[in-house]
This record gives C-alpha cells, structure tokens and sequence, in this order.
C-alpha cells in the first residue's frame, strides 16, 4: 500500500511541476532575435554612374595656330606632356612675304608721319591747301590702321616663340621641325584644365536617360580609370554642362565635368567611369534591410525602452548602395532593427543579438 502511495505522489508532483512550467511558458511572452543599429542623420547624395572618355568634351579642346605661314624652327613639347600657360611650345620663322608686308607696314608709316609734319608745316605757312592737309592726315591714319593689324599678327622681326594661352595637356602634335605651315593651321591641340568659375568640361560622360534629369551644375562627380592599373586613382572635380537631347549612337546623354587632372595619371584619350553625386541632402542613414513596405508604405522598426519593436513610418528620399536615405520620426536614441525585421509585428517583444548570445552563454554554465 505505501509504495502505491509513494508512487502516486511522485505521478503529482510530476504532473505539478509540468503543469507550473507549462504555465510559466504560457505567461512569457515569445521574443525575437534581431540585430540592430544606431540610426545617423547626415548627408546623403543617390549616385549615378557613368562612362565616358577624359578630353573629349565640346570646348574643352584649344587649336594653337598662327595667322602667317611660317616655318617650324623648335617643337619643345611631346604628345601627352603637362604645360602651365605661357609655357613655350615652339619656335616659327615667318615666311619671307609676310615678313616683307610686315616691314613695309613699318617703313610705310614712317614715310606717312614724315608726310604728315611736312603738309602741316606748309600748311601753316599757307602754303598748302586745307584739302592737302586732310588727305596727308587719312593717309599717316590708313598706314598706323595696316601697321597696327601687321603687328597683331605678332611676327615682329621674324622669329617669333608661341607659348602656351592656358594651363592644360598636349594633345595632338602636327607638325615636325622644319614643316612649313599655312596661315590658321594647327600646329598642335591643348586640351585644357579646368580652373575656378572659368571651367570648361574637360570630361565627358554618357549617363543614362532615366538619371539625366536628376543631374544639376555643380553636382560633385568622382572620376577614375577603368584599367586595373588606374582604378585606384580617384579625382574629384564638378559637372559643368548637361546634354538635352540623347545621343544617337550610345543612346546615353552627354554631361560635361570639369575634373583637375594635373598629377593623377589619367590622360586625354583615356576611357574613365564616372559616379555623380545627386540630390545631396540631409536625411536619416539607414542600411537598406531595415526598410519594410507593406500596403501602408515603407517603415521601420525601433526597439523602445520595454525592448519591444514599435513601427515607425519613412519616406525613402535616396538610394545609395547598401544604404536609404530616409525621412520619418525616427528617436537616435532607440536602437533600429536591422536584422530579424521580417519575423516582426507591432509591438513584439525583441532581443538584440548581443542579448541573446549571453543568455545562450549563461544556460549552458547552468
């Protein structure tokens, strides 16, 4: 008889012990393992990418020429070589009969202004007639007008030394020493730098579209090489001029960046990606998995001071990368849901990663 007794209270222990733990578990409330993040409020631009060529942009390019034939005497610069402006490129010696008109431009105003004292002396003696007077004067005016324009050929006595109008890179030679050129022909090709409010687009880049309308003037663009060997190197400069019509053979629209190339390795001619930076603003930076949608739009979830999620509604404003740029009632101060976000619903209860790992830890000391 005891050991029936015996057994049935262990049974009612048992069935006690079970009973209180059944109802333990029922009472607690099941929680979530998320991982999360401190929300940032700063500066966020959506990026748009591009590709194009460096020196290549209308305007960008300077044809260095002569107005009189002349002959090639010195070539001191190279194909690809940086110049700063009044740097020397070469050395001409007029043609012989531009040199001529040059000289007789000179010897004519002389005779002119001779001309001219000797009319007007006679003049005073009375001597010379008043029409006599005029025509010496038109005459001395017309030979200073022919020797002004001879001298802003700048052929001077002959040999004349050309420098550089601008700070920029050489592009394109096209003559050798000794070649004989004619009036207005290139010599060489200077793509030119961009400098202050004077930029001019030395880049030129084909965007799609799509993105073009987001781009403004001034916008901040990223550019860098597309070889392994140049992918390192990064400039920074702006985008000066936006295409407004699509371009027919890359069916891309056409932007302009004025990018300082001086000491970056990246040369006229080279092919280059681009990363423009649009609509920079300031919003809230978050990683793109803490973003929801459902039928009420995008939210997120924060956890509050009773670790439970509380849903709060944004407006995503910016796509960059792995982050959203957002606006909403967010609290910096209150964790947000990264991770885990999926599984959630209003007001769940929730335990951070760190959280749950040290409870992990402590159950297996017990």
């Amino acid at each position: 008889m005891r050991p029936r007794i015996g057994r049935i209270r262990t049974w009612l222990a048992t069935a006690a012990f079970a009973f209180g733990a059944h109802t333990v578990a029922a009472e607690a409330p099941p929680t979530v393992l998320v991982r999360t993040s401190v929300p940032q409020y700063g500066v966020i631009a959506q990026p748009v990418r591009a590709y194009g060529v460096i020196g290549t942009a209308q305007g960008s390019t300077l044809a260095v020429t002569l107005p009189y034939p002349a002959r090639i005497l010195h070539i001191y610069v190279q194909n690809g070589q940086s110049v700063a402006r009044s740097t020397p490129l070469f050395a001409v010696q007029a043609d012989p009969a531009a040199l001529l008109a040059s000289k007789q431009a000179i010897t004519s105003y002389r005779l002119a202004k001779d001309d001219l004292a000797h009319v007007q002396a006679l003049y005073a003696q009375s001597l010379a007639t008043r029409s006599q007077l005029e025509a010496a004067r038109k005459a001395a005016l017309d030979a200073k007008s022919a020797l002004d324009a001879q001298r802003t050929l700048g052929i001077g006595n002959g040999t004349v030394t050309v420098a550089a109008p601008a700070n920029g890179v050489v592009t394109r030679l096209s003559a050798i020493q000794g070649d004989q050129m004619q009036a207005g022909a290139a010599i060489l090709l200077l793509a030119l730098r961009a400098s202050g409010s004077k930029a001019v687009p030395n880049v030129i880049l084909g965007v799609d579209p799509a993105a073009a309308s987001r781009i403004q003037p001034g916008d901040p663009v990223s550019v860098k090489g597309l070889s392994p060997e140049a992918d390192g190197v990064s400039v920074r400069g702006r985008i000066v001029t936006i295409g407004a019509a699509v371009d027919p053979p890359s069916q891309f629209v056409d932007v302009g960046a004025a990018v300082p190339l001086a000491g970056a390795g990246l040369l006229p001619g080279m092919h280059v990606k681009g990363r423009i930076s649009t609509q920079s603003g300031k919003h809230w930076i978050i990683p793109r998995s803490a973003v929801l949608r459902d039928a009420r739009g995008a939210y997120v979830y924060q956890v509050g001071k009773d670790r439970h999620a509380h849903r709060v509604d944004v407006t995503v404003r910016i796509e960059n990368g792995d982050d959203y740029g957002v606006d909403g009632a967010l609290d910096a101060a209150q964790p947000l849901i990264v991770t885990g976000n999926y599984e959630l619903h209003d007001g769940d209860a929730v335990r951070t990663q760190a959280q749950g790992t040290a409870e992990k830890q402590q159950g297996m000391a017990q």
